[in-house]
């Protein structure tokens, strides 16, 4: 079928909407009808790294209704209401312990530019079109996914605000609920209040950490964190930032999450905590830091990595609903709306900071 798409051509070239074709579902396929997709920080890095005779559909944070199944597909049918996920094998010892964001497959499945046999369901005048990124390429007004990309909600689910929950949101709040699990007498301090950041103080807020930091160089974004819950704000650009986390904490975080991959943030995180403190990281930057050992030997921290919030969608996922429809995690607050022919300018907003979160709808 001809489909419309964003096609990324290259690093410094905009995303240009094209039509492609995309194949008919294979046996464990899903069709689904994109109705809005997140724009996540992942999508504009890959963007930057396949190169020009490398065209791809990036987008991973879809939510749209499913038209067609493939014949082995069972507990999904047409005009079910869906979240999109990353894909994993549901084979491999980590899928099968309910951790399948550690998916031994998870880098062919995902970052491959294809399938888990290497071919792409898109192409355009017959040539092929990178495709499949996290299971889903959801820059496009369909996408075909594998079954356990997909998360069946309720119809009255608002499928553009939670569009994000499949990744971005999972992401931040699923290290915090999942990995951290601080209680109200713990203490949280956040590098970088982006998307994934703000999720993560939105589930912190949502179970009740007992005093939560939130630290940024946008005073803009700090005023949002502020308002979703954040009981001390800090400008990163500061002199003493790790200072003024151990005061407001009274000593130093009990966890730190970064988001940022900035070594020289990732290392304020670790110096930031409390002895027996906790650093999470999240965020993909440089390939190696140094640590200052005696953070660990002999304080007792530790510092901790994080796929996906190190969740089980099908179950986190509707938690995060949950939280939503209860008025918990008010994805609205950090998130713009943009038509898909606004994909450039939703890219620009998010890149210069002015949106913590942009999602596209489709028409």
């Amino acid at each position: 079928m001809e489909i419309t798409a964003a096609v990324a051509r290259g690093a410094h070239v905009p995303f240009s909407l094209e039509t492609v074709t995309l194949e008919d579902p294979r046996p464990g396929e899903v069709l689904v009808r994109i109705v809005a997709t997140g724009v996540c920080h992942t999508d504009l890095v890959t963007k930057s790294v396949f190169p020009p005779e490398l065209p791809i559909v990036v987008g991973h944070e879809g939510a749209g209704i499913v038209e067609r199944v493939g014949s082995e597909v069972t507990g999904i049918a047409p005009g079910d209401h869906v979240l999109l996920t990353y894909a994993s094998c549901g084979d491999c010892p980590r899928c099968a312990a309910g951790t399948p964001s550690y998916c031994e497959n998870f880098v062919i499945l995902n970052t491959s530019g294809g399938r888990s046999d290497f071919t792409s369901a898109l192409s355009k005048d017959g040539e092929r079109v990178m495709g499949a990124f996290f299971g889903q390429s959801s820059f496009a007004s369909y996408a075909l996914v594998p079954a356990r990309t997909i998360v069946v909600v309720d119809e009255d689910v608002d499928l553009v605000a939670t569009a994000p929950f499949g990744c971005g949101v999972q992401t931040g709040a699923g290290a915090v609920t999942n990995v951290m699990r601080p209680g109200p007498d713990d203490s949280l301090a956040i590098f970088g209040v982006g998307g994934v950041g703000m999720a993560a103080l939105m589930a912190a807020r949502a179970i009740g950490v007992g005093t939560i930091v939130a630290v940024d160089l946008s005073a803009e974004r700090l005023a949002v964190a502020k308002e979703l819950g954040a009981d001390v704000t800090i400008d990163g650009a500061a002199e003493d930032v790790v200072a003024q986390v151990i005061a407001a904490t009274g000593g130093g975080a009990h966890f730190a999450l970064d988001t940022t991959a900035l070594n020289p943030v990732i290392a304020k995180g670790l110096e930031a905590l409390r002895p027996l403190g906790t650093l999470v990281l999240v965020g993909l930057g440089e390939a190696t830091m140094e640590v200052e050992i005696g953070h660990l030997t002999g304080n007792g921290k530790a510092i901790r990595g994080c796929i996906e919030g190190s969740v089980d969608p099908q179950q986190f996922i509707p938690q995060l609903l949950a939280w939503h429809r209860e008025g918990k995690f008010p994805i609205e607050k950090i998130s713009k709306v943009y038509p898909f022919a606004q994909i450039n300018d939703a890219v620009a907003d998010a890149e210069r900071g002015s949106t913590i979160k942009p999602i596209l709808i489709l028409p």
